[in-house]
């Protein structure tokens, strides 16, 4: 098969080296890609969120199966003109990618079907929201309607921090969006991943994420330092009321509305006292949770996005190793704030690259035989071993290894667990 993955980051980086593994894929584009991934696959300048560009390059190159990796493409509609011109994809169209695209619109398919969620209300404007806020208290949650990159949300702890929140959003710092305020959720948060056809689900996995910037869970929110999979706080018992109180129903609702959900659905979780609600839904892999995600997968990711994007998930199997993956990632001095573009990455020639240690690329670019820092996030040192501490020791091995004196971590990634 040709295969063209959309996308340029650690996500993609993961991805295409597992489907590169499999015997299927024959000629792999990634686009536009970044350095790492030039290592596995072609990669070409496209603008991904251009429909009319994306289709002809997949009509000029025999692409046989698309995959897109980030939530903009999608939100853009890529994945209808794609399936609209005959074109196998994975990923959910425009109309059922608003599960990502907007927290009002999740929020009430999650009212339709009694989906365990948290209390909330949607605001147009700045005045009403902070009255709402004022009367509510802290801890509360204000989040941004829209995309904003995985930076829309802020866990307020006074009504001082939350009506700054509002303020920000209603200025525009993530565009012309609306509010959305929602009660605290205390608990342990968690990623469950599952692919759905639009009628079947299939689990393929868990995750645990780590959101803020600083050791100890400190400092801001991030797009994500570091992950490991499994995720033990999701027990088998609170999979399974996570798929009959919160996905089967989402999925079947998206159905009765007429917009299917095909791809991956990606549930972040709040559980307490051996119960979970949902968080928030993405539409496509977490960053960097498919790293650690794809490292346990390996070769067998592309036969399971395949059964999904041909309707076929009733009868995909998975088969897991008992095995533990970690992945920590490297930012750039500042991120989440201002950073610096352009610093040298050595040291990343000499790396392993095996099934038990990984790193992937997310921001960076080749100029001159050197690799440059180009993005906040910009490197995902992952391990796989039979043990979480096994899998953490091959990924800080892989993290000291590196000479980036512009870059930073976090050294206790996977904590909850160890």
């Amino acid at each position: 098969m040709n295969i063209l993955i959309l996308g340029g980051g650690g996500r993609e980086h993961a991805l295409a080296w597992a489907i590169r593994q499999n015997p299927k894929c024959d000629r792999l584009i990634v686009a536009p890609g970044n350095a790492g991934i030039a290592g596995v696959a072609e990669c070409a300048d496209l603008d991904i969120l251009s429909r009319a560009q994306v289709l002809e390059f997949a009509q000029e190159n025999a692409i046989d199966f698309v995959i897109i990796g980030p939530e903009a493409p999608l939100a853009a509609g890529v994945s209808d003109a794609l399936r609209d011109a005959g074109f196998l994809v994975f990923g959910p169209s425009q109309a059922a990618a608003q599960l990502e695209a907007s927290k009002a619109f999740t929020k009430q398919i999650c009212d339709a079907c009694g989906a365990p969620t948290a209390a909330w209300r949607r605001f147009d404007a700045a005045a009403p929201a902070r009255d709402y806020v004022t009367a509510q208290g802290a801890p509360i949650v204000i989040k941004a309607d829209g995309l904003a990159a995985g930076k829309g949300v802020t866990v307020a702890e006074t009504v001082e921090q939350a009506h700054a929140a509002i303020d920000a959003i209603f200025e525009g710092a993530f565009g012309d969006t609306s509010v959305v305020i929602e009660e605290f959720m205390a608990g342990e948060e968690a990623s469950f991943f599952i692919l759905s056809d639009g009628t079947d689900c299939l689990p393929i996995g868990t995750a645990q994420d780590h959101k803020r910037v600083g050791d100890g869970d400190t400092g801001p929110n991030t797009g994500g330092m570091g992950a490991y999979s499994p995720a033990p706080v999701l027990s088998q018992a609170i999979q399974d009321q996570v798929m009959a109180q919160i996905v089967r129903p989402t999925i079947a609702t998206m159905a009765e509305k007429g917009m299917p959900f095909q791809g991956v659905l990606y549930a972040g979780l709040m559980i307490e006292q051996g119960r979970a609600r949902l968080v928030e839904y993405n539409v496509r892999f977490g960053d960097p949770e498919c790293q650690v995600l794809m490292m346990r997968l390996g070769a067998q990711a592309l036969d399971l996005l395949l059964a999904c994007a041909q309707g076929r998930l009733a009868e995909a199997r998975i088969t897991w190793a008992d095995d533990h993956a970690l992945t920590v990632v490297m930012a750039a001095n500042g991120y989440p704030g201002s950073y610096e573009k352009g610093s040298r990455i050595n040291g990343l020639d000499s790396l392993p690259e095996t099934s038990f240690q990984m790193t992937f690329h997310a921001g960076t670019a080749r100029k001159d035989g050197a690799i440059l820092a180009t993005g906040g996030r910009v490197l995902a040192c992952t391990g796989r071993g039979a043990t979480l501490a096994e899998a953490h020791q091959r990924a800080y091995a892989l993290i000291d290894a590196i000479d980036w004196p512009q870059g930073f971590c976090r050294r206790d990634i996977g904590w909850r667990a160890l």
